[in-house]
């Protein structure tokens, strides 16, 4: 337990830095009570209509594309940093890893997932077989 003193000093001197900035900026900070103060808007643009937007399914299939990719672009960095500690076992793996990727790419892309133009140009779903 004596061990931990340290921690305790860092954890009451971060805390009292905080509440101190705070407390500082509350007590300098303008006030502004202007009626355009408490209206919401985007990179300085007023908003126009309701936030309840219906998004087409296509802006998620970009996130979740991103983030396979991402991830994928990660794995790959780690292994190249170690790749003289991992071997010809880890030059395999990842081998495998980027044919699976690999296969999963030909796969969306033969189901039409990549397919960004207009709806008309799309494939019907009995043409995808």
């Amino acid at each position: 337990m004596t061990g931990f003193w340290p921690l305790g000093v860092y954890f009451f001197a971060v805390v009292s830095l905080v509440a101190f900035m705070l407390g500082l900026s509350h007590v300098l900070g303008q006030r502004h009570r202007e009626r355009a103060t408490a209206e919401p808007y985007e990179s300085g643009v007023a908003s126009t209509g309701t936030a309840r937007l219906r998004f087409d399914v296509k802006f998620y299939l970009i996130a979740m594309f991103f983030v396979i990719f991402d991830v994928e672009a990660a794995f790959i960095f780690a292994w190249a940093i170690a790749f003289r500690e991992a071997g010809w076992t880890g030059y395999m793996g990842i081998l495998v890893f980027i044919g699976v990727l690999l296969a999963l790419l030909v796969y969306l892309w033969r189901l039409g997932g990549l397919d960004w133009g207009s709806p008309g140009a799309a494939r019907s779903a009995g043409d995808r077989g």
